[in-house]
């Protein structure tokens, strides 16, 4: 939190360890000489890429080498093609090949439109400000408002978890490996802390993406599902193959918090 009682940006290039930096460097590089300078479009001159962020462990200064992934987040100046998907998807098969300290790229794609829209306004427009790094071009957080750990806040990041449940009780089904279940097992777990976190975060009055903190945080209002949160917590730092550990999250521990998210902060808007 600020001075002011806002929520502050929690990364910056200053800390990301020098283990990343040369990781950091290729991004840029890559994410360069394929969707060209960061501009405004047509009208500004540039090419398909109005800008490009970091967020995650790197620029919050506590990725492990060989543990952590690399997340990348890029707004283009028109909503993203097929075209886009694959030359991000080779910017990310890249990076993975070359760098032995991250464990996975990942890279999201949407319009600078999209991002700064009324509807995203407590969604995706909070993940810029407060949670993305500016990488290359003009920052979008200077069009978005300042960020309070407010209850409209908690309903618009996460008050959806009960639309995801569905698929990964699919995804859980189909995954006959062990590589399957741990990518899984990670993906679902830091979800799932990170709603328990955006549930309380309005009675604890802040904001935090560290896991074990989240909860830890958790537990302090729900004791009676903390030993749960923790293990999730565990689950989202090392994955696990277990499919026990998968059914606890899928099958217990999620339905249990979608329902009580909506009681206390409402279902998020709906999305087209």
């Amino acid at each position: 939190m600020d001075v002011e009682g806002s929520i502050a940006r929690e990364g910056a290039l200053s800390r990301v360890q020098g283990a990343f930096v040369d990781v950091v460097d290729a991004a840029r590089a890559r994410i360069t000489e394929s969707f060209g300078a960061a501009g405004q479009g047509a009208d500004g001159g540039g090419g398909r890429l109005h800008s490009a962020y970091i967020y995650g462990s790197i620029p919050r200064g506590t990725a492990i080498s060989g543990v952590s992934d690399l997340d990348l987040l890029l707004a283009l100046n028109t909503e993203p093609t097929e075209a886009d998907r694959a030359d991000a998807k080779s910017i990310e098969q890249a990076l993975d090949r070359s760098f032995a300290q991250i464990d996975g790229v990942g890279i999201l794609l949407f319009s600078a439109r999209t991002l700064l829209s009324e509807l995203e306004r407590h969604d995706l427009g909070f993940f810029v400000a407060c949670l993305c790094t500016p990488l290359l071009g003009d920052d979008l957080a200077d069009h978005l408002p300042r960020y309070r750990p407010t209850p409209l806040l908690a309903r618009e990041t996460n008050g959806d978890l009960s639309l995801a449940l569905p698929g990964w009780r699919s995804q859980a089904a189909e995954a006959n490996t062990d590589n399957q279940r741990k990518a899984l097992s990670r993906l679902v777990a830091r979800r799932i802390v990170r709603t328990g976190f955006t549930l309380i975060m309005p009675r604890w009055g802040g904001w935090t993406s560290d896991l074990s903190e989240s909860a830890e945080a958790f537990g302090f209002y729900y004791p009676e599902r903390a030993g749960q949160m923790s293990r999730a917590a565990t689950t989202g730092r090392t994955p696990s193959p277990t499919p026990a550990v998968l059914r606890e999250l899928i099958d217990d521990l999620g339905p249990w918090l979608a329902a009580e998210y909506t009681a206390v902060h409402g279902e998020k808007t709906l999305r087209p």
